[in-house]
């Protein structure tokens, strides 16, 4: 949002805000630091903030991915969109098949892509975790094995097809 005294300028440099400072020349509420000003005016470089999964069913979704320890509604309600912010900043969001197609009415769920990796802790984490996502309706990719990089690793891929890895460092 910007403020009645603000303006956004475009040149080939890219962006750049004018107005909205006060007179010792610092940002306005709405960039909150100067630092945060100073990046919006030179044109800030794009920065990882959330993965989206789009899912067919939020309720079966949830329980998968609580089973993994991400803190999600047992009951998520009439909700069609969800997002939490992990430790460090990073948000994920789940929205329905419906929200999206509300946008992009062609959308249709792939299959690949990237995956969500969990360190499960220990090799015998990986193994239990594996199993309790089969029986919750995960689909196996890749049974735990110990990989030649020095991981107890496997591969499920949640309801909707998105990939969950699992790992954790082999002993030694």
């Amino acid at each position: 949002m910007l403020l009645a005294d603000q303006s956004i300028e475009y040149s080939r440099h890219g962006p750049s805000l004018s107005g909205g400072s006060d007179d010792a020349g610092r940002a306005s509420e709405t960039f909150k630091t100067v630092r945060t000003a100073a990046n919006y005016r030179r044109g800030m470089t794009p920065q990882l903030s959330m993965i989206g999964l789009a899912v067919a069913d939020l309720p079966r979704s949830f329980d998968i991915y609580r089973r993994l320890g991400l803190d999600l509604p047992a009951d998520p309600g009439r909700e069609q969109h969800h997002e939490i912010t992990l430790p460090g900043g990073l948000r994920v969001g789940w929205d329905t098949l419906e929200v999206i197609r509300g946008f992009s009415p062609d959308f249709t769920p792939g299959t690949g892509g990237p995956a969500l990796a969990f360190d499960c802790g220990t090799p015998e984490a990986v193994d239990a975790k594996y199993t309790e996502l089969i029986e919750a309706g995960c689909t196996g990719e890749s049974k735990p094995w110990d990989a030649f990089w020095g991981q107890r690793y496997a591969v499920v891929r949640d309801p909707d097809g998105h990939g969950i890895e699992l790992f954790s460092a082999l002993p030694g």
